[in-house]
């Protein structure tokens, strides 16, 4: 139990002391760093969809692609229709996504990034669900650790624009590790669903898959791609999908 409950929170950890760089760093991250830190982010994103999620949902289906096929695009779906329903302002954005409404713009800016982080906290849930179904401890603690390792430059990123945008350093730390309590929850509700709908997991797993592809392909690659220095995102890119390779592997 220790080590689910530890598992959980790592990524919420991990927020925290990204979020914490507010009270240390300059008003902006330069943009060099926040581009190898997005690309870095990605990279430990697509890795841990691929080796931590999608195969073991091909294995537990014994070899079929179907579950892993039909969850992947639900997943797919499922952060289209937040996205198209949750209203939200990302950062560097002057214009509102999703329904309208008369939020501050603070909180549409913390409603962006909790939407990014759902998944996240999805993927860890559906991870130690597997450990009844032949995932291992190991790899399951993995997914935690690498995600709790990319949302730290994941809380800079978040904090130090709130911060930009007018809202005092403790306002700003706050906002950031609140986007990342969405993580647990989404955690621990996916083991409660996975606990009810055991042989559904395979198609879990791949939902939490495509759930956080979503967050890559619709967010992070457009501000990985946009200005100067975009191969400094391919470097981080690399980095954090080779680290996330390697401690699947190596953990699991």
């Amino acid at each position: 139990m220790s080590s689910l409950v530890i598992g959980i929170l790592l990524p919420l950890v991990g927020t925290m002391l990204g979020s914490a760089f507010v009270f240390f760093m300059k008003k902006e991250i330069p943009d060099r760093l926040q581009k190898t830190l997005l690309g870095f982010a990605s990279g430990v994103m697509v890795a841990a969809s691929v080796w931590s999620l999608l195969i073991p949902s091909i294995d537990m289906a014994h070899e079929s692609v179907i579950p892993a096929a039909v969850g992947f695009l639900a997943g797919i779906a499922f952060l289209l229709l937040i996205d198209e329903l949750t209203p939200h302002l990302h950062v560097g954005a002057q214009k509102a996504e999703g329904l309208k409404s008369r939020l501050s713009r603070t909180m549409m800016l913390a409603l962006a990034v909790t939407i990014h982080n759902l998944p996240e906290g999805m993927a860890v849930g559906v991870v130690f669900a597997g450990e009844t179904h032949g995932l291992t401890l190991s790899a399951a603690l993995a997914v935690s650790i690498g995600i709790a390792i990319q949302n730290i430059p994941e809380g800079a990123i978040i904090s130090m624009p709130m911060h930009a945008e007018g809202n005092s350093r403790m306002k700003s730390f706050l906002i950031g590790t609140l986007s990342g309590v969405v993580e647990p929850i989404g955690s621990v509700a996916i083991l409660l669903l996975a606990s009810a709908l055991g042989l559904a997991l395979p198609y879990l797993l791949a939902f939490a898959a495509g759930a956080m592809m979503y967050v890559v392909v619709e967010e992070l690659i457009p501000e990985m791609a946009r200005g100067c220095h975009t191969n400094l995102s391919t470097i981080g890119f690399s980095i954090g999908f080779v680290l996330m390779m390697a401690m699947d592997v190596l953990l699991g």
